[in-house]
């Protein structure tokens, strides 16, 4: 049986990473070998993405109930990806998620992994992320501003600055490459 692997998305806040992901389901939707689990946050769904939410109490005792595959806190939220990840891995199905910069190393050190790293021009981020309304500007400033941790270097890289489609067939063409291997 092929092994699984973990297709994380990442990338600076604004650089559409859900919206890219949000493509690629809707055009693999129907195949098994192609997953892409909902994110566990502690804030409620927004046009931008649809989560599974959870309030904080919630969350910290389906975190230390092992519930996780892993989890992180990011911008006073707390994020996780289900456990059952780990079975659909082991069953050689690729899973494609949105992460945290910050918890790459970790997953690549627990499971076979493809990262794929979005971005875009800060003007355009600075636009995307005013549009969302979360955020004060001083906010997004601190996010505009945030470095790219080495240990999380992409394994490709998609600009995502024209249409949607661009960049969406992109990663999909590369989970279809990535599938093949």
């Amino acid at each position: 049986m092929r092994t699984g692997r973990l297709v994380l998305v990442t990338g600076p806040s604004g650089v559409g990473k859900d919206a890219v992901i949000g493509y690629a389901r809707a055009r693999l939707d129907g195949r098994d070998d192609v997953l892409f689990p909902r994110r566990i946050i502690t804030r409620p769904a927004d046009a931008t993405e649809t989560p599974d939410t959870m309030d904080d109490a919630r969350f910290d005792r389906a975190e230390a109930d092992g519930h996780f595959l892993v989890a992180w806190r990011a911008h006073g939220l707390a994020y996780a990806l289900p456990a059952s990840m780990a079975q659909d891995i082991a069953q050689g199905r690729q899973l494609v998620a949105n992460v945290s910069r910050g918890i790459v190393a970790e997953l690549r050190a627990r499971f076979p992994c493809c990262v794929v790293g979005i971005d875009a021009d800060a003007d355009l981020r600075r636009a995307r992320l005013a549009t969302r309304g979360r955020e004060t500007a001083a906010a997004i400033d601190g996010r505009l501003k945030r470095a790219m941790p080495a240990t999380c270097l992409p394994d490709i890289s998609i600009r995502n600055e024209g249409e949607l489609a661009e960049a969406g067939e992109r990663l999909i063409a590369l989970i279809e490459d990535w599938r093949r291997a």
